[in-house]
């Protein structure tokens, strides 16, 4: 996964609650035997009209914020099915980090396996956050999660996060890149471990 230390681009406004998976990735775009082409899916129903065009509404469409780097999403973001597609396809549309109130469960932890940062502020830093993104001269915004902060529009808000997602994606590594960095550890307790227990290698079995 690509790391994440310090970011800096356009914050978008997303404000709307319960937003699900669903509308983050319509089931149509679930079809591949990739991943490929999933960020032409994202918020496909709010971003383009029946017959293909953009919808000049919606906001990710705007000039502003059509490469934004961040979303400011409003409560329960993410909820309803499990499909990592909708996490997938956000970070390849370029979005880097999620800042929220709350997210859908199996959402929030999907983000965190696969690079994308999701933040959670109480309601108060969150609004001036949503008000800074939403004003054209405020919303190029930079966070930073090694000092655990996000810098827009003249404010400095500080976040929490759970100290082992923070590292990794500080490193950049996944679940399975996160094991195989402590390659040498388990091979050491393994080697332990049989030798206390050497019948669990088939050792003085038979005869």
């Amino acid at each position: 996964m690509q790391p994440f230390r310090s970011v800096t681009g356009a914050a978008a406004p997303l404000p709307a609650a319960n937003i699900d998976t669903d509308v983050i990735m319509p089931k149509q775009f679930l079809k591949g035997v990739d991943r490929s082409g999933l960020d032409r899916g994202v918020f496909y129903d709010l971003r383009f009209d029946a017959a293909g065009g953009l919808r000049p509404d919606f906001v990710l469409n705007q000039t502003p914020w059509r490469n934004a780097a961040f979303l400011v999403v409003g409560p329960n973001f993410g909820c309803g099915s499990s499909r990592e597609h909708a996490v997938w396809g956000l970070a390849q549309l370029g979005v880097r980090a999620l800042i929220g109130t709350s997210f859908g469960g199996i959402f929030f932890d999907n983000c965190a396996r696969n690079g994308l940062l999701a933040v959670e502020l109480p309601p108060e830093a969150h609004a001036l956050l949503l008000e800074a993104a939403s004003d054209p001269a405020r919303l190029r915004t930079t966070i930073d999660l090694q000092s655990q902060t996000i810098a827009s529009g003249g404010l400095l808000t500080r976040f929490e996060i759970e100290p082992s997602r923070r590292q990794a994606l500080l490193d950049g590594l996944d679940a399975v890149g996160a094991t195989l960095a402590r390659a040498v550890e388990i091979r050491a307790f393994e080697a332990r471990h049989l030798r206390a227990a050497p019948w669990l290698n088939g050792a003085g079995i038979g005869g």
